[in-house]
């Protein structure tokens, strides 16, 4: 804010708090000093009228405690403080407009000094919003994010991890279906911005933050994730046949380490069903399909492993999905039955083979473990780079559960599952880089991993990806983190002088 934009809230905090201990002076002394009695102007009939006071408290004195608590705000240089200064003023808005109500319709009558205070807290809402304009179009975010952070998370945090997910998705499934409420969520979260739009694969992205595999495994909020601000999102990881899910738990929460325990194992209805669900729709923005082995008993060898996923792209494309792109799942720690992996060279070399042949149009994008070591992920991407492939996802899980990032407290708490969140940040950057600067001119990187602010998705960006994935940040932080992350990213571009997001990719990497 500019210096003088202090100055006149100053002045004008100094005049309403002047005014309203006049008030109180009035209020108590059952005086009128200086008031013109007319037909419409009587401040003592309206200063001891029964509206001049809420549970025996003056409303005057009332008003002094607002406009400390204004000057307290003001005198803050914190974004917190910002958000409550502006809230704070409005309040005062609309309760300044209850008072002149009360003085037009129930009194009849008008104080020269009420409308003084009155005349101030709209001039102080006007300026204040002026003024920090810039977080005034981010104040509903905010207030959003704190209502998540210090209501909504503490309750869902008390309930199963899975229940609540199960619960929010079907609820968010639901209450989408309503155009009211799409078109409120679309006035606040869906906003253009030209420097984070990208063409890649002939696939257009509004924005670069998107919603990755293993949060809407059953499909049901593709009309729902677009009015939230993602700028594309991936469905599954579908297999082709269904899987109720590893044996319970299957998430848990990591709070001191910012991360989830996931143990879902590829929970899935099977591709038959999510096709025919999908099938049915159109997307507003690139929807992405994940597909990896189905967890059974029965696939007990690397050919069989391949043909079920084989047959998931094909339900897929027999069902014509009005999807973007394919996501290979390759990496999933969870799978309890059947010891086959795509790790080995000559395994994923098979399975890519496969996967050639089906001659998709769609590109695929393979998402990569990151608990290799950075020789054999460079063979992988090295194979991978031989075949039909337009980019890999870094990255999966941590099954580190020892791994420093990991608070000392949690790393026995769960005897079951892998990480998401914070633990897999490091390590999905590092590959990162490895990626791009080896095979950044073969492959397009998306980036994954422990993704809680614009600053995490900078980095990702400045490490070569050219796309950000993230779920355990939205749950963490709040389901209004992505429009503030493309918010935040929107402003550094301009803040450090890019033009767009090819200018940030692998800026960081020497």
């Amino acid at each position: 804010m500019r210096k003088y934009g202090f100055w006149i809230l100053f002045i004008l905090i100094i005049v309403g708090f002047s005014d309203s201990v006049f008030l109180t002076y009035e209020y108590d002394t059952l005086s009128s000093v200086g008031c013109p009695v007319s037909p419409l102007i009587n401040c003592l009939a309206v200063t001891s009228s029964k509206y001049s006071q809420i549970a025996g408290m003056p409303l005057a004195l009332l008003g002094m405690f607002y406009y400390v608590f204004l000057f307290f705000l003001l005198m803050k240089k914190n974004k917190l403080f910002t958000s409550l200064l502006l809230v704070t003023t409005l309040f005062g808005v609309l309760f300044s407009s209850y008072l002149i109500y009360v003085q037009a319709f129930l009194i009849g009558l008008f104080c020269l000094y009420c409308l003084l205070s009155a005349l101030v807290s709209f001039l102080i809402f006007g300026f204040s919003f002026w003024f920090f304009r810039k977080e005034s179009k981010t104040l509903i975010l905010d207030l959003g994010g704190y209502f998540y952070k210090y209501i909504a998370k503490p309750i869902l945090f008390l309930i199963d991890p899975e229940v609540a997910h199960i619960n929010m998705v079907l609820l968010g499934e639901k209450i989408f279906k309503n155009k009211v409420v799409v078109a409120i969520f679309r006035k606040i979260h869906v906003k253009k911005f030209p420097r984070l739009r990208q063409k890649i694969k002939d696939i257009n992205f509004s924005t670069p933050i998107g919603l990755a595999a293993g949060f809407d495994y059953e499909g049901r909020l593709t009309q729902v994730l677009p009015y939230i601000g993602f700028g594309f999102g991936t469905v599954g990881t579908v297999t082709n046949g269904s899987y109720e899910g590893n044996p319970k738990p299957r998430l848990g929460r990591l709070p001191k380490s910012a991360s989830l325990m996931v143990n879902k194992g590829f929970k899935s209805l099977g591709a038959g069903i999510i096709s025919e669900r999908l099938s049915k729709l159109k997307f507003g923005y690139p929807v992405g399909i994940s597909i990896g082995r189905t967890n059974s008993k029965i696939l007990k060898t690397v050919d069989s492993s391949i043909v079920d996923i084989v047959s998931a792209f094909k339900t897929f494309e027999k069902n014509k999905i009005n999807s973007s792109y394919y996501e290979l799942n390759i990496s999933c720690p969870n799978l309890i039955h059947g010891s086959v992996s795509f790790y080995p060279l000559a395994n994923l070399k098979k399975l890519l083979l496969a996967t050639d042949k089906l001659r998709l149009k769609k590109p695929i994008f393979i998402k990569m473990p990151i608990d290799q070591t950075n020789r054999h992920t460079k063979n992988m991407l090295a194979e991978i780079c031989k075949h039909k492939i337009a980019g890999v996802i870094l990255g999966n899980l941590q099954t580190n559960t020892k791994d420093k990032s990991v608070h000392k407290d949690e790393r026995k708490k769960y005897k079951v599952g892998k990480l998401s969140g914070k633990p897999t940040q490091k390590r999905s950057n590092e590959l990162i880089k490895l990626a791009y600067k080896n095979y950044g001119d073969k492959l397009t990187i998306i980036g994954c991993g422990g993704v809680f602010s614009v600053e995490d998705a900078w980095a990702k960006f400045e490490s070569g990806a050219t796309l950000v994935q993230l779920i355990t940040g939205m749950i963490f932080e709040g389901p209004q983190l992505i429009s503030q992350i493309n918010e935040g990213l929107n402003e550094m571009f301009v803040r450090k002088g890019f033009k767009n997001i090819a200018e940030v990719i692998g800026s960081n990497v020497d």
